[in-house]
């Protein structure tokens, strides 16, 4: 008996649909305050197949704009990126990371997104490739006086005698350029079918947070600030995208976080990293360097960061960091977080942390007024620039968005996050160029940056 052609394509349909339902299953998106929230959940293969479907326009505009970003800020373009990737990472990365990469293509793809697995590799490792791998091994970039890895993020955490309640409260800004801080607007909440469940902020396509402020459901929170003025790079370690992942995936205590972020150390994106313990309100700093990794760990006290080197074999051997330049950015920071510190002991809640990561006043000189020496950083409107990070006067650089957490808000995987600047102010892009025509190559992928409201996510 024959069917009939119509009986024959809704039935097909039927079947589509059917498919399409299941693979979304578990994973939806929702969009509020500047955020994407993004739930995953499943296999590798699931988790990475649901996010490349979910975000696909984002993770398109994100690698069209990679590709004019890198070439003019990095001098190599997008295929170096991809066959260093190709080369260097790919074959490192532990088979549950290739399938999730995997099928973030596969659901680009089904979307209509023709990229590969290497162009996601790329993307994820690019921070390692343009500020650790090239400077590292660039006889022209070699020679650059001072040259290393620029100055991103304000953080801190902080336990104990110094808050209000005795318990953690972690709060992070991220430095970053405008023209990619404005896309680092997705918090991701995976329930993989191994490991814990864990809430980042991220960047679309990223399998890592990026600018690491995560919670899992193992009680582990964590952020960081980039080891300013670093040098040095092991092509032959493991990618710090995949160690960072891992620990917040495998992670159950602070010496896990630890040992996983050391084992294969590649130096690439060396950080201070800032890692609280919700089961013991227990807090530690790693500073991981390459050749030098310090540990120090408290139940009652609080750590900084931002950007500033801190042990001093660290420093002669791995940094072109001068601790005597009171007027750096990093080091008029750091005095910034100190008297803040001093000021608000005891007292530091999830209301105190909002205004650290708004603050405009800059220690080096003693003057109110938002710039790179503020922690919340603002280089559209510093006359200097940071030039030894390759950001000249005027540059759109600074802090992009900000997220709180409290040992409270941890235990049930919620934080706080505001996109944009934490302050409030905008970005608006016309003024900016009008005033600021150097800097017109980003034109076609520079946006207005509009701060919206403090917003609560968290698991649902």
């Amino acid at each position: 008996m024959r069917l009939n052609r119509a009986v024959l394509t809704i039935a097909f349909l039927i079947l589509v649909n059917s498919f399409a339902a299941a693979a979304n299953r578990g994973a939806f998106r929702e969009e509020r305050a500047g955020w994407v929230y993004v739930h995953l959940e499943g296999s590798p293969e699931q988790i990475g197949f649901h996010h490349g479907a979910l975000l696909a326009p984002e993770i398109d505009d994100a690698l069209k704009m990679m590709k004019l970003f890198v070439k003019r800020s990095s001098g190599k373009d997008w295929a170096f990126y991809r066959q260093a990737a190709e080369r260097m990472f790919w074959p490192k990365l532990d088979p549950e990371y290739r399938a999730e990469i995997t099928g973030i293509v596969r659901g680009l793809k089904s979307k209509g997104k023709q990229y590969d697995t290497t162009d996601i590799t790329a993307l994820n490792g690019w921070m390692e490739l343009a500020w650790y791998y090239i400077p590292d091994f660039d006889e022209r970039v070699k020679r650059a006086k001072n040259h290393g890895a620029g100055d991103h993020c304000s953080a801190f955490i902080a336990t104990g005698a110094t808050t209000s309640d005795g318990k953690i409260v972690m709060a992070h800004n991220a430095w970053v350029d405008y023209i990619v801080g404005e896309r680092w607007n997705v918090i991701l909440d995976i329930v993989p079918t191994r490991g814990s469940r864990i809430v980042m902020d991220s960047f679309p396509g990223f399998i890592h947070s990026g600018t690491d402020f995560v919670e899992t459901s193992a009680g582990l929170l964590y952020t960081e600030t980039t080891i300013g003025g670093f040098r040095g790079y092991n092509p032959n370690g493991v990618p710090e995208f995949q160690r960072a992942r891992k620990a917040a995936q495998y992670g159950r205590s602070i010496d896990d976080f630890v040992r996983i972020m050391k084992t294969g150390n590649n130096g690439g994106y060396a950080n201070t990293w800032l890692i609280g313990d919700t089961k013991t309100n227990e807090i530690a700093r790693l500073e991981l360097g390459l050749k030098n990794v310090n540990l120090a760990r408290t139940s009652d006290g609080i750590f900084y960061g931002s950007n500033y080197p801190i042990d001093d074999k660290l420093i002669h051997e791995e940094t072109s960091y001068d601790p005597a330049v009171m007027e750096a950015s990093n080091t008029a920071r750091k005095m910034r977080w100190e008297r803040l510190g001093t000021e608000t002991r005891g007292k530091i809640d999830l209301a105190a942390a909002k205004g650290f990561l708004a603050d405009h006043f800059d220690e080096a000189f003693m003057t109110p007024g938002a710039c790179l020496r503020t922690l919340c950083g603002h280089g559209e409107t510093d006359s200097v620039g940071i030039p030894e990070a390759g950001w000249g006067p005027y540059y759109p650089i600074g802090a992009a968005q900000g997220k709180v957490t409290t040992t409270a808000l941890a235990k049930e995987l919620k934080l706080w996050a505001r996109m944009g600047h934490p302050c409030g102010g905008d970005f608006l892009v016309a003024p900016f160029l009008k005033k600021r025509p150097q800097y017109k190559w980003q034109a076609p992928f520079l946006h207005d940056m509009k701060s919206h409201p403090w917003a609560e996510f968290g698991a649902h």
